[in-house]
C-alpha cells in the first residue's frame, strides 16, 4: 500500500489577518515531523511558509526549500531547512517542487499560492499526474474557490465528466487520512519513476 512521504505546501509569505491561518501552519509542520513526512516548500522563511517550515523543523521534521535567486532577500529563505535549493527561476523551482513531491497542499494564501494550486488542478485534470491536490480550508478561506469551480462546472466550462479533482480539508487532523486514502490503490510508479519523469518531460 503506498503512503505519503513527502507533501509540498503552497501558501502566503503573510502571515494573513486571523490568527487561526498561523496556528494552523505551524500544527501542519509539526505533524509532517511527527509522522516523518517530509515538508517540500517554497524556502521562505516568512509568514505562513516560514510558520509551517520553522514548526516542522522545530519538531524535528524534515524541510527542503526550494526558492529563485531573485526571492532570497524578499521572502528571507528559511536558514534552518535540512535542503536548500536555489533555483535561476519560478519555472525552476516548481519544477523540483513537483519532482520532490507526493502531494500538495494548498494553505490560505495570495496570487503565488492561487497560481500554485490551479497549476497543480490543471496536470490532473489532464491526466498528467495521478497525485493528490488539496486545499486547506480554515475558517472557509478557499469557500470562494470551491463556489468559483460549481460556477465553472454549472456553466458548462468544466465537463462533467472530468470534474476538478481537489481534497479539501477543514482540519489539519484530517490531511493525511484523506491523502492516504487517494495514493493507498497507486503504484509507487505513479507518484514516481517513469510516469512522473513523463509529466516532467511536458511541464
Amino acid at each position: 500500500m503506498t503512503k505519503i512521504k513527502s507533501v509540498c505546501v503552497y501558501c502566503g509569505a503573510a502571515p494573513g489577518n486571523d490568527p487561526v491561518y498561523l496556528a494552523a501552519a505551524i500544527e501542519l509542520g509539526r505533524l509532517f515531523a511527527h509522522e516523518g513526512i517530509r515538508l517540500i516548500y517554497g524556502g521562505g522563511g516568512v509568514g505562513l511558509m516560514g510558520a509551517t517550515a520553522r514548526a516542522c523543523a522545530e519538531a524535528g521534521g524534515k524541510v527542503t526549500g526550494i526558492i529563485p535567486d531573485f526571492l532570497i532577500g524578499k521572502e528571507q529563505a528559511f536558514e534552518h531547512a535540512h535542503e536548500l535549493i536555489v533555483t535561476r527561476d519560478m519555472h525552476e523551482r516548481k519544477r523540483l517542487m513537483f519532482e520532490r513531491a507526493d502531494a500538495f497542499i494548498a494553505l490560505p494564501g495570495g496570487i503565488g499560492t492561487l497560481e500554485e494550486l490551479v497549476e497543480q488542478l490543471t496536470w490532473v485534470q489532464l491526466n498528467r499526474h495521478a497525485k493528490p491536490v488539496m486545499v486547506l480550508n480554515i475558517a472557509g478561506f478557499w469557500d470562494p474557490l470551491l463556489t468559483l469551480f460549481d460556477h465553472m462546472q454549472g456553466t458548462g466550462f468544466v465537463n462533467v465528466g472530468r470534474p476538478i479533482r481537489m481534497l479539501v480539508a477543514h482540519h489539519v487532523r484530517a490531511v493525511l487520512p484523506k491523502l492516504n486514502a487517494v495514493v493507498a490503490p497507486l503504484a509507487e510508479g505513479d507518484l514516481h519513476g517513469e510516469a512522473e519523469e513523463r509529466v516532467l518531460d511536458r511541464m
